[in-house]
């Protein structure tokens, strides 16, 4: 028998191709993959070539980017994170999980994947399995709104209305926020109205400066999200926040800073500028450690369970896993009408 896996052999150059399956051990559980969601930034970079794990090493115990020792940075194998499944077999001494529950976790673009099994996360009863692909950008989201440190009547721009700005933009309103979504696809500014977003608006030019300014008595906004990743929006997201006001870095951003402009109102207006990023001990700044990645990842879970959060509207393409290689296409094209692109295995 054999499982498949989704392998990069280049910049953009992409397939399926078969693996062995993998022994199962001790606390493990073997997991047929039912839906596994692609990410339209990190996945994307190793796509395009353009990811700097493609060519330093990360030193973990640094924590910075060193030189690469590795070799060569291709095949990437197994990429991708954001996967639901079926439990088919179970280890002797795994007692809380069981074969044919539904679970979702990171096992990468696979048919089916060995894990532990406190990596594999019961879904709850009732829930679409297609939702769990959202588990993981819903964590990003959620990340950056703890960052935020979002107060009731705040007033917060969201910049950038893809799939973890707009979940993110959902948050915000849960929060108690009041939410200015920005972006350039009119669609996409739909659904963030759906979500509760007060104002949205059309970023062209400084308008999402304006329009946050004009609703806070020029004040401009409390915090602004980034979740982009385009470095002009992080430039329009500190020219919209008010004098010390927080701006918070959650996309991946790729390159030099073509468009950011530190000099302006970042240096003028004193912008507090945080980095937020799902993975690691403290991934909100300001939390002290209680949120842990498996916390924020749960309770996004929890809160699509409960109904607080609905991320399947996000869906906008289902494909077999045979056409990774279109699906990938077609993300990286950025056309407007496409927000999340899942594989069925």
């Amino acid at each position: 028998m054999s499982n498949w896996v989704v392998s990069l052999a280049g910049p953009r150059r992409v397939r399926l191709e078969p693996c062995p399956p993998d022994p199962l051990g001790p606390g493990q559980v073997r997991v047929r993959t039912c839906y596994s969601g692609i990410s339209a930034g990190t996945e994307l970079t190793l796509y395009r070539g353009s990811n700097p794990r493609l060519r330093k090493d990360w030193d973990a115990g640094a924590r910075m980017f060193v030189p690469r020792q590795a070799g060569p940075a291709y095949p990437v194998v197994g990429f991708g994170y954001e996967e639901v499944g079926e439990i088919v077999e179970v280890a002797p001494d795994v007692a809380d999980r069981r074969a044919g529950q539904l679970v979702w976790g990171i096992w990468g673009h696979r048919a089916e994947a060995v894990l532990p099994a406190v990596a594999a996360h019961p879904l709850a009863p009732g829930l679409d399995p297609l939702a769990a692909v959202f588990a993981r950008p819903g964590a990003i989201a959620l990340t950056a709104v703890l960052a935020g440190d979002l107060h009731l009547g705040d007033w917060v721009g969201v910049f950038g209305q893809g799939v973890i700005g707009l979940l993110g933009t959902r948050l915000a309103v849960l929060s108690g926020a009041r939410v200015v979504a920005v972006d350039r696809v009119p669609r996409r500014l739909a659904y963030a109205s759906r979500y509760g977003a007060r104002l949205v608006v059309d970023a062209v030019g400084d308008a999402a400066a304006d329009a946050l300014r004009a609703a806070t008595d020029g004040r401009g906004a409390d915090v602004c999200l980034e979740l982009s990743g385009a470095y002009p929006a992080l430039h329009q997201a500190i020219k919209a926040t008010a004098h010390a006001g927080r701006v918070v870095a959650a996309g991946f951003y790729q390159g030099y800073a073509h468009g950011l402009e530190l000099g302006e109102e970042f240096h003028h207006n004193r912008i507090h500028l945080v980095a937020a990023q799902v993975s690691g001990p403290d991934p909100a700044p300001g939390t002290a450690g209680r949120w842990t990645p498996t916390r924020i990842a749960q309770t996004f879970m929890d809160l699509v369970a409960e109904g607080s959060v609905d991320p399947l509207p996000l869906v906008s393409h289902v494909v077999d896993a045979g056409a990774v290689a279109d699906a990938l296409a077609l993300l990286d094209r950025g056309d407007g009408d496409v927000l999340q692109v899942v594989l069925r295995f």
